[in-house]
């Protein structure tokens, strides 16, 4: 019987609701697995950061601090299957996110990386930014967001107040990005394209879904997904119109919470199969 080791994630990066949502899809297609014959242990990012961690087969891996994913880093450097990978975690957060995506052309909101305790950027570049008196977004720049405040948007006039907000939290950079008008819609995907589902996220899950080009929204969301090498994930894109989709988000292992079950087996299904093409 192969050996599986679920690493849940610090409860830190999983703030209010998503803290048992974040354990239940982990919790979930660990017991899938365990239904095809793998022998579940569980265990902490907390633990992975002290060095420990079992021996196992596969991985299925929630970590999303840096401590964790530099430990873990040998394991893939070893061929060992992790999902999601180290690197792929990493480059998720916020900074490398924005760097990968300036790299391509992918749609992408303008986004300036820059020290919390800098001052707040010079009024013809805040113009920039928000050319008809639009928000700001200002986001904590490494990992996603912990608390409320991490995700803020704000007023050019009101920027510098909001910067030494988060300086005094000590989170050392921070991203400004340009508001993105229009819907914005959840996704949640598996990278082979067996599982993907989205929905409006003012509206919540259940509700009337805005009319946009289902393929584009898709497609923007696969292709950023294999940018960062994310095999299980989920993020955020506004439609400015129906058929121009904008990532403003992108995050691995996500809480699939509306879609738990269904997630937790297209997931199972998934790594089964991955196991299954490298010993053929």
């Amino acid at each position: 019987m192969p050996d599986l080791v679920a690493v849940y994630r610090r409860p830190s990066y999983s703030p209010l609701q998503h803290r048992s949502n974040d354990t239940a899809i982990l919790a979930a297609t660990a017991a899938e697995l365990g239904r095809r014959g793998w022998r579940v242990t569980n265990t902490s990012e907390g633990e992975v950061e002290q060095g420990r961690l079992p021996a196992a087969a596969l991985y299925l891996n929630m970590c999303q601090g840096s401590l964790a994913s530099e430990q873990l880093m040998p394991l893939e450097e070893d061929g060992a299957l992790v999902v999601n990978r180290p690197t792929s975690v990493l480059n998720c957060h916020r900074h490398r996110l924005v760097r990968r995506m300036g790299e391509t052309n992918l749609a992408f909101p303008r986004t300036l990386i820059q020290p919390s305790s800098a001052p707040a950027p010079a009024p013809a570049l805040l113009r920039d930014f928000a050319p008809d008196h639009q928000r700001i977004w200002v986001k904590r720049g490494d990992v996603h967001a912990e608390r409320r405040e991490d995700v803020m948007a704000t007023t050019a006039d009101e920027l510098p107040g909001v910067l030494a907000a988060f300086a005094a939290r000590d989170i050392a950079w921070v991203a400004l990005q340009q508001h993105v008008p229009g819907p914005v819609v959840k996704f949640y995907g598996v990278t082979d394209g067996r599982f993907f589902r989205w929905y409006d996220a003012e509206a919540g899950f259940g509700k009337e879904r805005p009319a946009i080009d289902e393929d584009r929204l898709k497609a923007l969301a696969f292709d950023a997904a294999a940018l960062l090498g994310l095999e299980v994930f989920g993020g955020d894109v506004a439609f400015p119109r129906a058929d121009r989709p904008v990532l403003i988000d992108l995050n691995d292992w996500p809480s699939f919470a509306p879609f738990r079950d269904e997630a937790a087996r297209a997931i199972a299904e998934y790594i089964n199969d991955r196991i299954e093409d490298r010993s053929a």
